[in-house]
């Protein structure tokens, strides 16, 4: 207890700690650049076989189908006391997105007033949607059926009541309903 073991080399540890401090960053370093690159080329929508600009307004949806002349729709929720038997409340809309399944589908995604949000979570898609901006996804679907979203920003009173449906069916049929849709 009375003996007082002192080195000045260990009080005085500038090395080791400049070496704690610069090891764990290149490390990090290391991780992070190829991790950069795959998140950069995974976004990015090579070959789309169809695109579908969205805009998102208070408080329902519009689509354009930009690789078709005249396709474009708005999509509003379908009130409740107007519901079929087996829709499901507050997730229906008049107006699906329809697309071909087992295509890469590029979506374009703005808004025309605040910033909202185009979520599906069973396609694993959520992109903002900002006035002024044009923000890019692209998913493809594996198999036929109806996906539903919400808005999931918090963009006033109503984001919750802004529904999307997505309704993927075969080649044959999508080019059957697109060419029926002015008519």
């Amino acid at each position: 207890m009375l003996n007082k073991h002192v080195n000045r080399y260990i009080l005085e540890a500038q090395t080791v700690e400049t070496v704690w401090t610069i090891l764990p960053a290149l490390i990090l370093l290391v991780l992070a650049l190829p991790s950069l690159r795959i998140l950069y080329i995974t976004d990015e929508v090579s070959q789309p076989s169809l695109t579908v600009k969205t805009i998102g307004h208070q408080w329902y949806w519009s689509y354009e189908y930009t690789d078709f002349l005249n396709v474009d729709m708005d999509s509003y929720m379908v009130p409740t006391s107007d519901l079929m038997p087996g829709d499901y409340r507050l997730l229906e809309v008049d107006n699906r997105v329809v697309v071909p399944m087992q295509l890469e589908i590029r979506m374009l995604i703005t808004a025309a007033d605040v910033i909202h949000s185009w979520t599906v979570p069973a396609l694993g898609v959520k992109v903002d949607a900002v006035p002024g901006r044009l923000n890019q996804i692209g998913f493809t679907t594996t198999q036929p059926g109806i996906f539903y979203g919400q808005c999931s920003e918090i963009c006033g009173a109503n984001h919750s009541f802004m529904p999307i449906a997505v309704e993927a069916i075969n080649t044959k049929s999508f080019m059957k309903w697109i060419s029926n849709f002015n008519q």
